[in-house]
């Protein structure tokens, strides 16, 4: 290749790539799944729950704790999972207890598996429906026959145990 031809090629490239740019940076920003501000991203068929080391896959069961210090965050595959582990790390993790720790709790009712709707847990009202672990209750946004709020719900779940 001669020079006047690599020249050309080069400013072609070079003009390509720029008009490429903008498409690059509008699909980087895009995001698959529209999380809460705060909550951190679970990574669904990857990441496992911290309390019975499940993978997190059923996405309308799942749930997530961020808080403390240093803002950790714990994920689960069901809300029974939740309410146990809130009742027994309550003593290692005083920050549990704070108003600024944030809970999130999967809406079972949400639309698509890409656009999941979240709820705070002392607002949702659970629902009997099969979870991956057993314990039996979903979150949904409305009050339904039956719903119990979330105080009764871990009640529930820890008078069957596990």
């Amino acid at each position: 290749m001669c020079n006047s031809q690599r020249r050309e090629f080069l400013g072609r490239l070079g003009i390509g790539g720029l008009l490429l740019t903008p498409l690059a940076a509008a699909l980087s920003g895009c995001k698959k799944d529209d999380w809460p501000e705060g909550m951190a991203e679970i990574k669904w068929d990857r990441d496992t729950c911290v309390r019975c080391s499940m993978v997190i896959s059923d996405r309308r069961f799942a749930a997530q704790v961020r808080g403390g210090p240093d803002n950790t965050v714990f994920k689960f595959d069901d809300p029974g999972c939740l309410a146990f582990w809130l009742k027994e790390k309550v003593d290692r993790y005083p920050w549990l207890a704070d108003p600024a720790t944030r809970i999130w709790v999967a809406d079972f009712n949400s639309k698509s598996r890409e656009q999941m709707n979240w709820l705070d847990p002392k607002r949702a009202h659970f629902i009997t429906k099969t979870s991956p672990m057993g314990y039996n209750f979903a979150a949904v946004s409305i009050p339904m026959p039956g719903s119990l709020d979330f105080t009764d719900m871990r009640q529930h779940t820890l008078a069957k145990g596990k």
